[in-house]
């Protein structure tokens, strides 16, 4: 069992308008994002193109990882780029965050 960012369920719940319980593992919030998109792919892919824009998952990214793992669930290659994305958002805030702390207090706006 892996444990992951204590930010990421509640980032990927907003994202995605979804209600994922907060004590998931890696490997079951994976396995239930990757439903959730199968789920999406096959009902309603104009719902996940959005998601995916207001996550802000490359799109050249998106696609070149799609055709090098041709025969490979969709699915389950998106779930990645998804957590990926949104772990790389966190970690840009945690910083801007710690730099916005080492900023005296007379010299803030």
């Amino acid at each position: 069992m892996t444990q992951i960012n204590t930010n990421l369920i509640p980032a990927i719940n907003s994202s995605l308008d979804l209600q994922l319980a907060a004590s998931l593992t890696y490997e079951q919030l994976h396995e239930k994002l990757s439903s959730e998109i199968n789920n999406l792919i096959n009902h309603d892919f104009e719902k996940l193109i959005f998601y995916l824009y207001r996550i802000d998952v490359h799109e050249d990214k998106m696609r070149t990882m799609l055709e090098n793992n041709n025969g490979e669930n969709a699915a389950t290659l998106i779930a990645n780029l998804i957590i990926e994305r949104q772990l790389q958002k966190i970690k840009s805030r945690q910083q801007f965050s710690q730099r916005d702390n080492d900023i005296d207090e007379e010299e803030k706006w």
